[in-house]
C-alpha cells in the first residue's frame, strides 16, 4: 500500500454519532487526504470525535438526507469524493480496490460502485433484498451528485461506472427497536409522495405488492440462506411494504366517523 495519503475527501454527515463513528473513521483516516463531517444540533461529542481524527466539521440545519449530502459534497477540494455515512466502515477488501481504482485513474470512469453488507441480528446478512445491494459512493469531484427522495438518496454519476470487489460494511440496526421507528417515517414520506402523485387506492395491488415482497426476498434472492434472520427481513420488507400503502388508506378514511 502507498503510504502516502490518496486525493480522496471522505463527505458524511451525522447527528449524536458517537457510538458509530469512530469505527467509521478508523476505516478510512489513514489513507485519505480530507474527511468532511457536516453535522446538526449534536449533544453527545460526534463533532469533537470527528476533529480528533482531523475532520472539517461544519454545522448546518437538517434538509434531509439527500441535500444535507449534497451540502457535504459541495465542502470537498479533493479530486475524488467518498460519500459515506457513520454507521458504514470500509473493509479491508474495499479499500484495496479503492486504492487500486484512484492510483490506475483510468479516465474511462467516472466513479465506481461496490455492494453493502449489513450486520443484522448477530450476523453478516448475504442474500434478500439486503445483499449485495450495490452503491454507488466514490465518484470525481464535479461529476457526481446527490438525487431522489429525501429517506432515500443515491448518487447521479455524469460518466461510467466501474464495480469494485470488497464490501462496505454497515450497522444499520443496534437492535429490532431502533429499526421500527423507521418503517413509521418512511410511511409519512412515502404518503406525502402518493398523495402528490394522487395515487388510487387498490387493496389487492397492495396485498399482492407486499406478499410478493416476502417471497422475493425469502424465495427468490435465497433470504432463506441467511437463517431467521433471513425470514425476519423477508418478512420485514413485505410488512413494511403493507405499511407504507396502508398510510394511503388511512388517509382516506381518516374523516369517516360511526354514525349512532
Amino acid at each position: 500500500m502507498n503510504s502516502e495519503k490518496l486525493p480522496i475527501s471522505v463527505v458524511l454527515i451525522a447527528h449524536n454519532e458517537a457510538h458509530n463513528i469512530r469505527r467509521c473513521l478508523d476505516s478510512i483516516a489513514s489513507w485519505v487526504s480530507e474527511i468532511i463531517v457536516v453535522v446538526n444540533d449534536c449533544t453527545d461529542g460526534t463533532d469533537a470525535i470527528a476533529r480528533s481524527y482531523g475532520a472539517k466539521i461544519f454545522e448546518h440545519p437538517w434538509h434531509g438526507h439527500r441535500d444535507q449530502k449534497n451540502i457535504a459534497i459541495g465542502y470537498a477540494t479533493q479530486s475524488w469524493i467518498l460519500q459515506v455515512d457513520a454507521d458504514e466502515e470500509v473493509s479491508d477488501e474495499l479499500r484495496g480496490s479503492i486504492i487500486t481504482f484512484i492510483e490506475e485513474n483510468d479516465l474511462l470512469y467516472a466513479g465506481a460502485y461496490f455492494p453493502r453488507k449489513v450486520w443484522f441480528l448477530g450476523q453478516w446478512i448475504k442474500h434478500g433484498d439486503w445483499y449485495p445491494d450495490y452503491s454507488l459512493r466514490l465518484f470525481r469531484r464535479g461529476a457526481g451528485i446527490c438525487i431522489g427522495s429525501h429517506e432515500h438518496d443515491t448518487i447521479k454519476l455524469n460518466g461510467k461506472a466501474k464495480k469494485l470487489k470488497g464490501d462496505l460494511h454497515h450497522y444499520t440496526y443496534p437492535s429490532l427497536n431502533a429499526q421500527i421507528p423507521k418503517i413509521a417515517i418512511f410511511g409519512d414520506y412515502y404518503l406525502k409522495r402518493m398523495l402528490e402523485a394522487k395515487t388510487p387506492w387498490n387493496s389487492w395491488a397492495v396485498a399482492f405488492r407486499s406478499l410478493w415482497r416476502f417471497f422475493r426476498a425469502y424465495f427468490l434472492r435465497l433470504g432463506f440462506l441467511d437463517g431467521f434472520p433471513g425470514f425476519y427481513i423477508a418478512f420485514y420488507q413485505g410488512f413494511a411494504t403493507l405499511f407504507r400503502h396502508a398510510k394511503l388508506y388511512e388517509h382516506l378514511n381518516k374523516d369517516i366517523h360511526p354514525t349512532l
